[in-house]
């Protein structure tokens, strides 16, 4: 097990420091950060001292350990777009991601799951042919449509659920929540579901086929031979086995659910990482658009690590495998 940690821990730093060089390029070739500081009208000499205080006369490998020495203790410096520290501006919007993350991936769990296992054990009903169907448009149609549906259902026609923003929250020292007022829940339920719909289709369809795919295993027939009531064979042995796989999926997703809530965050102009991110392209603000590729990368690589721990933990397989490489 130990062996195993190191050689992820290993691949996750050799995986942080190649998008550590991909940001680290966005200073290079997209833009000149001392004519974005300073302006056309500066003077050579403002030019040159400025050029030196940033460390910019320095050579490539200087630069670049200085860099990922930087951003190894979350410094990026200044935002080109607002003045300010590119780390608070991430501490300030880190919190709204988040939620509008967990709170999708917690509504694609809670409905995606229950109705791939009943589309698997009640293949062939209308039903199920109907919950197929709605996965496909699930998945087909484009993440800002759903949003703009929902905001002139809910929001333009029935006038139920607000439109945009995040509501009331509440502070906890730098970190704020929306999740002990009303109003945040209110703001949050549309965002939400429009962000969870295509993961939400993607985990049903994915335990419906592995359903039905554990369904025709022996084991399960051994099972039903022992006379085994339904229910133990379905949620006792299929569903345990079907959850190795949605296991690693899932885990995946939910770091597709914080890279990729930048379309929802524009629609809905929920005020997190995703909508700073493409303000910051919209200015070319270089800080900040390294410092977020930089966090979506190790958010990414701590979701993948820990997947791999649990499906380590849950597959005996692996374990076996292990032991016998070992042997």
């Amino acid at each position: 097990m130990l062996t195993f940690v190191l050689r992820r821990l290993f691949q996750a730093v050799i995986v942080m420091l190649a998008v550590a060089f991909i940001a680290f390029m966005l200073f290079q070739y997209v833009g000149d950060p001392v004519t974005n500081l300073l302006g056309q009208d500066a003077t050579p000499a403002q030019r040159e001292q400025l050029r030196a205080d940033l460390g910019l006369d320095q050579p490539f490998p200087v630069q670049f350990a200085r860099f990922v020495g930087n951003a190894s203790r979350g410094e990026f410096g200044l935002s080109l777009r607002q003045g300010r520290s590119v780390a608070s501006l991430i501490v300030e919007r880190l919190p709204a991601t988040l939620e509008l993350s967990i709170m999708a991936a917690v509504i694609a769990l809670a409905v995606g799951i229950p109705m791939g296992v009943y589309a698997a054990l009640r293949r062939g009903s209308f039903t199920s042919q109907l919950m197929m169907t709605l996965s496909l448009l699930g998945v087909s149609l484009p993440t800002f449509l759903i949003g703009i549906l929902l905001i002139l259902i809910f929001a333009v026609t029935l006038k139920w659920l607000p439109s945009f923003g995040r509501g009331e929250v509440v502070a906890f020292g730098h970190w704020t929540t929306g999740f002990l007022t009303l109003d945040g829940w209110r703001h949050l339920i549309l965002p939400s579901i429009t962000l969870a719909v295509f993961q939400l289709t993607l985990i049903m369809r994915l335990v419906r086929a592995e359903m039905l795919e554990v369904l025709r295993a022996d084991y399960i027939k051994f099972a039903r031979a022992r006379g085994l009531p339904n229910r133990a064979v379905y949620f006792g042995h299929a569903l345990k086995n079907t959850m190795v796989p949605v296991i690693t999926i899932t885990g995946l997703q939910l770091g597709s659910l914080i890279a990729f809530a930048i379309i929802t965050e524009t629609v809905f102009q929920w005020p997190g990482m995703g909508l700073l991110f493409i303000q910051a392209v919209s200015f070319a603000d270089i800080p900040v658009m390294a410092a977020y590729l930089c966090l979506i990368a190790l958010i990414f690589v701590l979701i993948n690590l820990v997947v791999d721990l649990l499906y380590f933990a849950v597959d005996p397989r692996l374990r076996i495998e292990k032991t016998a490489g070992a042997h």
